[in-house]
């Protein structure tokens, strides 16, 4: 019998592992070790598994199989492709990894926010095509401009697969680079650099304690009121917010963005009888000089309300009809119209007298609709 060292290979693949542009071609051979007693025309290859076929196969020697792969295609997974020499019952021999794909491109589209003054967030894209079929690794570095030393951030994922958090040791009133290096087996590539303040990249969390109730018997009108973010206490920060609210059966939600830094709202000009979802959310500014506004919190999770049923009677008939009485409501409607425009939003004109008019207005046609 063959006595064979424990620690002999029993072929060897060339190249090994290469790294290959998509659409490569490579010729790849797997030599049998003279210490077993195998010859070419006892060989195979397969590649993740799939045997490839003997025409791209060529005898270079008696113990030596080559096989051509043309035309490549993306590597299936990051690690690479596996492409493997057997022997004729199917043991295996030797293997190599393909790593089959494309350079980095330029990250692209970054953007930070801070929560706290003191840390930075920050995420960006892969660039336009983004699928590079290798292995990519994202660095965040950051520095002060000007007489600042490189940083790398450390803690990656925190708000999606692109990006990282840099959890303390930021200054203020110090304009900051910020910019982001791809590197992959082909090559790197590096994003554009971002200036920023961190005082101009504040954000908070979503306004608190969101309520939304109805308006005494209003039927077209709810009123919201919320909680400031602690944050803006705790740093100085003013607000302004904004509403959003959609009827239970729509997913269109409609914006008010003249709230402005208080901390309730009266919405008008509603259907009746009707469930609402509102959300509102917060755009802290700094009161440190900062000329630039924040950045939006996300949006409060939705509270849902509903506006009073209209009690008027359908098909009712007013037995005092006449020309004169269709002028009156002609006029009623253009003055509600009015009064509606000018209190829609969160705006504190007209509000009390709206709120008599519609008191008014509708005490009228119950008394109308019990004749």
């Amino acid at each position: 019998p063959l006595s064979v060292s424990p620690a002999a290979d029993p072929a060897v693949i060339s190249p090994q592992d290469p790294t290959l542009l998509i659409g490569s071609s490579l010729v790849a051979t797997c030599t049998v070790s003279p210490d077993f007693p195998l010859k070419a025309e006892d060989l195979y290859w397969t590649l993740n598994g799939r045997r490839l076929p003997a025409a791209s196969y060529a005898a270079l020697g008696p113990s030596t199989l080559s096989v051509a792969l043309a035309r490549l295609n993306g590597s299936r997974q990051q690690s690479g492709d596996n492409l493997v020499c057997h022997s004729r019952d199917g043991g295996i021999l030797a293997g190599s990894c393909l790593y089959v794909g494309l350079p980095p491109e330029k990250p692209v589209n970054i953007t930070c926010w801070s929560k706290n003054m003191k840390d930075l967030t920050c995420k960006w894209a892969p660039g336009t095509e983004g699928e590079t079929f290798l292995h990519t690794n994202y660095t965040l570095k950051y520095k002060r401009r000007w007489y600042g030393q490189d940083n790398t951030c450390q803690e990656y994922h925190t708000a999606g697969t692109y990006s990282c958090h840099i959890p303390k040791d930021l200054a203020l009133f110090t304009p900051y680079e910020i910019w982001v290096e791809a590197s992959n087996r082909l090559g790197v590539a590096v994003s554009d650099v971002v200036m920023l303040d961190i005082l101009d990249v504040v954000t908070t969390d979503p306004p608190s304690d969101v309520h939304v109730s109805r308006v005494g018997d209003l039927e077209d009108q709810l009123s919201v009121r919320w909680s400031s973010p602690p944050a803006l206490k705790d740093f100085l920060f003013q607000a302004k917010y904004q509403i959003q609210y959609r009827v239970e059966d729509s997913s269109e939600w409609k914006v008010v963005d003249d709230v402005g830094n208080q901390t309730s709202c009266r919405l008008a000009g509603l259907r009746p009888g009707t469930v609402y979802f509102v959300q509102v959310r917060c755009n802290p500014f700094s009161i440190y000089g900062s000329k630039k506004a924040g950045i939006w919190s996300d949006w409060s999770n939705p509270t849902a309300a509903s506006t009073p049923r209209s009690e008027r009677v359908a098909g009712g008939c007013d037995p005092k009809g006449g020309e004169q009485n269709t002028t009156l409501r002609r006029e009623l409607k253009q003055f509600f119209g009015w009064v509606k425009k000018h209190a829609y939003g969160c705006s504190n004109l007209g509000i009390k007298l709206y709120d008599q008019w519609r008191v008014w207005l509708q005490k009228s046609h119950k008394a109308r609709n019990q004749v």
